[in-house]
């Protein structure tokens, strides 16, 4: 059971997908925190998929792998990066984790011989989840996003479940909608409506919403206010503006002028609270966000950005976050191209590389767009183009280098060439038994792992420390009978597992190339607004050396 005393907010979605619920649950756990209350933030993902590690990026997005090793949601991402701080598996739970629970507990006779059902053993694991998430992180409130949008049938149960919490404790639960309103441009006038019906589709749920937020494009006048709360019987001071920022990390400023976070914490009578101390955030958001600032010019050369008739930078959300972070840092503006590497193979020129500051590879897997990225990343050692490769950017790297350096003109990974001549980047050990027992789900090797960094390098350089922790997401690795060959040929394998089995970072020297480096682990995931990650600070250092030189 919850501890008494305890609070919850239960951010939900109104009218559309990809309003802004993560953003806001984001902010309302930072603007509390700041107030001092101690707070943990929940991502709920309704779909049946145990964890976010099987979906395909070109549809969900990113995956997000926790310290633990956990594939969860892109929100987890936000809610890391707002806070500042790792979060745990008890912060994570999807449909399918709640149903492989009671099923498992149903198998051992945990229910001691009942009909099992929907309600109430799965609205009560639910429950279960969320107060174990509460007790383990000690926080005084939890921020609970409930995913999809309202009216949905995938996530009904979990509505559900927050009435029930809402009738056990009617003074410890309040409910945020996040709602969209349009503006349709034959009109030219904000409406309501979508968002009227919204909320009655919540009332026949049994919850009531005590704040609505109004994501629109620009923000939402009195006279709509008025409208909103008398159709709808929320306070017209608890209607909140979201209009359309520049940077995500303008919300939290935004709702602190509204005073949200104050609102929220006198409905939940959340005693001690100060005035959020937001000097450090609202620093980087003006360097984040400065206009004026100098450009650095950066290609994301990847393979996933294949929806339709648009572009989906969702796939790399977190590299996209890193490079902001550290650009910030060093007061530049970093401005992205997205390149489809397939482009290089259908014969696109290579050349127009050239007028990039810096070229990154993010990670991936399979055979489609991999020799358009190989010629890429042959085309930035070549005209000594900084370049930063993760993981798949790694394992890449070192073909083109095995390739056109060493002389091994078949070398291939094992992942796409089974049978390959020299396979200098193979599958792990450990991967083989999973890959031929079709064991694809949580079975990569996942989270956080040491690695030491040897002396000299351009990678301990920018760390400026001998022992790191990393976050792993890969089936395949460098094969150690091909390193020795690799590093007689001028690559240095900078950064190995505490064994020296594992290449962890490969690199060229300075002295080669101004910054040739790729990692097998994820740096973008431990990139925070307020500590960017070393890596993509010395990265966007070299490209704005490199644009000084043009």
């Amino acid at each position: 059971m919850a501890r008494e005393g305890h609070k919850y907010i239960f951010v939900l979605g109104g009218v559309m997908s990809g309003v802004g619920k993560g953003v806001v649950a984001s902010s309302i756990g930072l603007l509390l925190e700041q107030k001092g209350f101690p707070v943990n933030l929940v991502k709920v993902d309704p779909y049946l998929n145990v964890d976010a590690g099987t979906m395909n990026p070109t549809e969900h997005g990113e995956t997000f792998v926790l310290k633990s090793g956990l594939e969860t949601d892109q929100d987890m991402g936000n809610y890391e990066r707002f806070l500042g701080r790792d979060l745990t598996d008890d912060d994570y739970m999807t449909s399918g984790m709640v149903y492989q629970t009671v099923i498992a507990r149903e198998r051992g006779l945990g229910y001691g011989g009942k009909c099992v059902e929907a309600i109430p053993h799965v609205r009560d694991e639910i429950l279960s989840r969320i107060e174990k998430a509460a007790a383990y992180n000690g926080s005084r409130v939890s921020v609970i996003e409930i995913g999809g949008t309202i009216g949905d049938f995938q996530n009904a149960l979990f509505i559900d479940a927050a009435r029930v919490l809402k009738m056990r404790y009617p003074d410890d639960v309040l409910f945020v909608m996040v709602s969209y309103l349009p503006t349709p441009g034959t009109l030219g006038e904000m409406k309501t409506k979508p968002t009227q019906t919204a909320v009655r589709d919540l009332n026949s749920y049994g919850v009531q919403p005590d704040f609505l937020v109004a994501r629109s494009k620009e923000s939402i006048d009195e006279k709509r206010k008025e409208k909103l709360s008398i159709a709808c019987n929320v306070r017209r001071d608890h209607i909140i503006a979201a209009p359309d920022i520049n940077s995500i990390y303008e919300a939290p400023l935004n709702f602190e002028k509204d005073k949200f976070g104050e609102a929220l914490a006198d409905v939940l009578k959340l005693s001690g609270k100060k005035k959020a101390s937001l000097a450090a955030w609202s620093r980087f958001v003006k360097a984040a966000t400065n206009k004026k600032s100098p450009e650095v010019h950066i290609a994301v050369i990847g393979k996933y950005f294949d929806t339709g008739n648009f572009v989906l930078s969702d796939a790399y959300l977190s590299v996209i976050e890193a490079l902001k972070f550290s650009a910030a840092k060093l007061g530049r503006r970093p401005v992205l191209t997205w390149i489809n590497s397939k482009g290089f193979e259908k014969g696109e020129p290579i050349a127009k590389l050239k007028k990039f500051d810096g070229i990154v590879v993010p990670g991936g897997f399979g055979e489609s767009g991999i020799e358009g990225i190989i010629k890429a990343i042959k085309f930035a050692r070549e005209n000594k183009i900084p370049y930063l490769g993760l993981c798949y950017g790694m394992q890449l790297m070192v073909i083109e280098y095995a390739r056109n350096v060493v002389g091994l003109k078949n070398a291939h990974t094992t992942e796409i060439q089974k049978n390959s001549e020299d396979p200098v980047v193979d599958v792990m050990l450990e991967q083989k038994k999973h890959l031929a027992d079709n064991k694809y789900g949580g079975t990569m090797r996942l989270g956080s792992y040491p690695a030491y960094l040897k002396k000299g390098t351009v990678a301990r350089a920018a760390y400026k420390k001998e022992l790191i922790d990393e976050r792993h997401r890969h089936r395949y690795e460098i094969n150690p009978s091909y390193v020795k060959k690799l590093e007689e040929a001028g690559l240095v394998f900078s950064g190995t597992s505490p064994d020296g089995v594992l290449m962890e970072i490969a690199e060229l020297p300075k002295k080669t190339h101004p910054f040739m480096l790729a990692t097998q682990f994820h740096p973008e995931l431990q990139a925070r607004p307020l500590t960017p990650h070393p890596l993509f600070t010395e990265f966007l250092r070299a490209a704005l050396a490199c644009k000084k030189k043009k």
